[in-house]
């Protein structure tokens, strides 16, 4: 059996980034907190955890804490609050992520609509829309277009959550250009993900199995595997080495593996290790 590693495989500099603000501010301080997780990755979110960073669900008084942002992002609405409770912030948003906020908030602030391709409950897209003023219109995919809300429209701008698939993307502001006559148009997917996307077009092809690797809270581990099953149906989406079957491998020569943007190398090599165990037997 022969292991066939993507080269764009596991932490993205978003996500490498967080957990290194994250392990500055549990050495600086005891009081450190954070709403909900830092990425979407359980192995990840443990050894945060053990840093002593605490997750909680609502703030309470922030005298003396810190409130850590997740990588990606937060609320406008949030964050003040945060502060207004005394919290000392420590912003560890992606700042590919941010930039999309940027954009968002200048050109709502230029007259247009706000339109966001993306993962309706996704915290990404939950911390996009809520850097804005007005209310924002979600699509989520083809199907799911309110055209009728959309042909009202005079001016919009349309940004994407960072790790969409952009076949799907492009083919949405396809029918968006048909319907609202002044539409800009921002491709704000980031280079990570486009990097691991153009690598997963090729690797189903070459190899006989697909692993890919990913919390299955993970969006663009997801978009991997989407990718990658209709290229290749032998591809699977595991979180770790326990999720694998022996009888994927049946008369296979090859397999491809690569993780998402969240997933630690660690468990990309245990799942590594695994294969060639249950593949030599």
């Amino acid at each position: 059996m022969k292991i066939n590693l993507a080269k764009s495989r596991g932490f993205c500099f978003g996500v490498k980034r967080a957990l290194d603000i994250a392990i500055q501010t549990a050495g600086s301080t005891p009081g450190a907190y954070m709403l909900g997780d830092i990425v979407h990755n359980d192995d990840v979110v443990n050894s945060v955890k053990k840093l002593g960073i605490k997750k909680i669900s609502r703030l309470l008084s922030g005298k003396d804490k810190i409130l850590l942002i997740r990588a990606h992002g937060s609320c406008r609405r949030i964050i003040e609050k945060a502060k207004k409770l005394g919290y000392k912030i420590v912003d560890a948003t992606c700042p590919m992520v941010k930039e999309i906020h940027k954009i968002a908030k200048e050109m709502e602030d230029k007259g247009c609509r706000i339109i966001v391709i993306g993962d309706r409950k996704h915290d990404e897209v939950h911390s996009i829309v809520g850097q804005l003023k007005g209310k924002a219109i979600v699509i989520d995919s083809i199907k799911n277009m309110p055209l009728e809300k959309i042909k009202k429209i005079d001016k919009a701008c349309v940004v994407v959550q960072s790790t969409q698939n952009l076949e799907k993307v492009l083919k949405i502001v396809a029918v968006l250009k048909r319907n609202i006559k002044d539409l800009k148009f921002f491709n704000t997917i980031c280079l990570p993900t486009r990097t691991k996307q153009e690598e997963i077009k090729t690797m189903p092809r070459e190899n006989d199995v697909m692993i890919i690797i990913g919390s299955k809270q993970s969006a663009n581990t997801r978009r991997l595997f989407e990718i990658s099953k209709t290229l290749n149906k032998h591809s699977y989406w595991v979180s770790s080495k326990d999720e694998i079957k022996s009888n994927w491998f049946k008369d296979a020569k090859s397999a491809g593996i690569t993780a998402g943007a969240s997933t630690p190398d660690s468990t990309t090599q245990d799942v590594v290790k695994h294969i060639k165990q249950i593949t030599s037997i």
